[in-house]
Parts: structure tokens; C-alpha cells; sequence
């Protein structure tokens, strides 16, 4: 049981978050700050928070664990806010999707206190964002990957563990950079290409009767296309060399097919699409090693 929830970041992830808290029993009071006012208000109206701050430092202040939910281009300007009243008993979490730069940050501004930092990622979230679409049950059965460095603090990297699991989330350590390859990987390469795609189709004259036309597949492959702009922008920028890494290790993939495609080698090309298609049908969501 945590005394106080400082929370910076109310929107979708922050509220979850919070909202999951409070139902498990797993904190008495959420103080709660974001950078629009409406939002804060917002989420006071529903209950997200109990208190509103009128700043980050101040949403900090006599909180025993502090959830960082902001756009990973806004996590140093975030710790510098709150620095100062950043104690050694603190638990100190953040959301991002990318590591290295997040743990780069917590080191430049939180120097001796890096230890109470135990960086996250929650395999979870929806297109839409906004405290308005918080739940409680985002990250029940989620995986969350926890990324701690050789100062993070044991008990802190414990307390984290004990609290995800609280929530009904499996959770897995992973070195930063290795967790920011594996993404590149299989979440921010696959929104770029939804992106391009998107973007590819509507570009052309006849594109929007394209999409009049197109089926279940389509709208399943596009979905994440529909990801918040600002929020993606900053993903694939802090973890551009990773990307760009898979953006070429996908090209050369696409290439060849092309060429199986312009050559008329339709074994080759059967070849290629069945070995997609066996190691689609044998993977499963969230079956990685402890």
C-alpha cells in the first residue's frame, strides 16, 4: 500500500493507471498535475485524482511513488521540474515506450537519485488518448517490461515488480537497449510503415475511393495509424537509430519480394509468404522469456 500517488500526466495512461491503483487497494490518495489545467479538472471531476496540484513539484511533494505519464520528449524538462523534492524512499516510474533516452534523462537531472528511478514500459494503450478514456482495466493482464540500470535501487526494482503484479500485469526485465531494438522492431517500425502507408494511399488521386473500398484486412493492419501525432513523433525521433536499423533490414525484405514479384518467380514468392504466414500462425502475444 502506497500513502500518495504523485501524478504527472492525467491522460489516458496517468488516469489508467491511477484508476487501476485506487480499485486494488493499492493507494489511499493520488495527487495529480498536468500541464492543461482542463485536463487536471477533468480528471478530478471523474475521480481519476483526489487532489490537483498546481505544479509537477508540487504533485511530488510528500508522494512515496510518482508516475512520470508524459511524452518521452517531455521526461527531462518533467524530472527537472520535480527534482527537488525527489527523496531516496521515492519510487519514481515512468510509461515511455523508448528507454535509452528516458534513462539518459533520469540520469543528467537526478544524479544521486537515480536509484529511486525504475523505468517502464506497459505493453498497453488505445488509439485515442485523454483522460476521458481512462480505465482501470488497460493494463490488467498486460505485460510490462521494466528496464533498470546498475544504479537502480533493489528495493525499489522490487517494489515496482510487487506493484505491476498487484495489477494482474506479467513483468519482464530487459537491458534499455535491448528493449529499444525489440521495438523498433515490432511497434515503431510497423506504426511508421501504418503512417506511410496511410499517407501513401491518400496521396494518389483516386485515393480516398481506394479506401471506400477496403475491407476488415485493411482496418486491422491500419489501426495504429490512427496513433496520437505529437506522441509518435517523439517515439520514432528517440529511438530513430534503432528504427531506422529495421527500416532497412524491412526494405531489403520488401525489395526481394519485389524482384520475386517483377521476375514472375512465384515459388520463391509462395516460399517467402508461407514462411510469413507459419511464423504468424505460431506466434503468440506476450510469450517472451523471464
Amino acid at each position: 500500500m502506497f500513502e500518495q500517488l504523485g501524478l504527472i500526466g492525467c491522460g489516458l495512461m496517468g488516469g489508467s493507471f491511477a484508476l487501476a491503483l485506487k480499485r486494488a487497494g493499492l493507494v489511499k490518495r493520488v495527487v495529480g498535475y498536468s500541464k492543461s489545467p482542463s485536463t487536471t479538472q477533468r480528471a478530478l471531476s471523474m475521480g481519476v485524482i483526489d487532489v490537483e496540484a498546481p505544479s509537477a513539484l508540487l504533485a511530488v511533494s510528500g508522494a512515496d511513488i510518482v508516475l512520470l505519464a508524459v511524452p518521452v520528449a517531455a521526461t527531462e524538462a518533467t524530472l527537472k521540474a520535480i527534482k527537488h523534492l525527489v527523496t531516496r524512499d521515492m519510487l519514481i516510474m515512468d510509461v515511455g515506450s523508448t528507454k535509452r533516452d528516458v534513462i539518459d534523462s533520469a540520469r543528467r537531472v537526478l544524479r544521486d537519485h537515480i536509484g529511486s528511478f525504475v523505468p517502464c514500459h506497459p505493453i498497453a494503450g488505445k488509439e485515442v488518448s485523454g483522460v476521458e478514456h481512462a480505465d482501470p482495466d488497460l493494463y490488467t493482464g498486460k505485460q510490462v517490461i521494466l528496464t533498470p540500470v546498475d544504479r537502480t535501487d533493489p528495493g525499489h526494482l522490487q517494489r515496482a515488480v510487487q506493484l505491476w503484479e498487484a495489477l494482474d500485469c506479467p513483468v519482464l526485465t530487459m537491458a534499455p537497449d535491448e528493449h529499444d531494438a525489440a521495438f523498433a522492431a515490432v511497434s515503431h517500425l510497423p506504426h511508421l510503415i501504418a503512417f506511410a502507408l496511410i499517407n501513401g494511399i491518400t496521396g494518389q488521386d483516386h485515393g480516398k475511393d481506394y479506401l471506400s473500398l477496403a475491407g476488415p484486412g485493411f482496418r486491422d493492419f491500419t489501426r495504429i495509424a490512427a496513433s496520437e501525432p505529437k506522441m509518435w513523433r517523439d517515439i520514432l525521433l528517440a529511438n530513430r537509430q534503432e528504427l531506422l536499423e529495421q527500416s532497412k533490414i524491412f526494405q531489403r525484405t520488401l525489395n526481394a519480394m519485389e524482384q520475386m514479384i517483377e521476375t514472375g518467380n512465384g515459388e520463391a514468392l509462395e516460399g517467402l509468404i508461407d514462411q510469413a504466414s507459419q511464423s504468424r500462425a505460431q506466434w503468440r502475444m506476450g510469450t517472451t522469456r523471464k
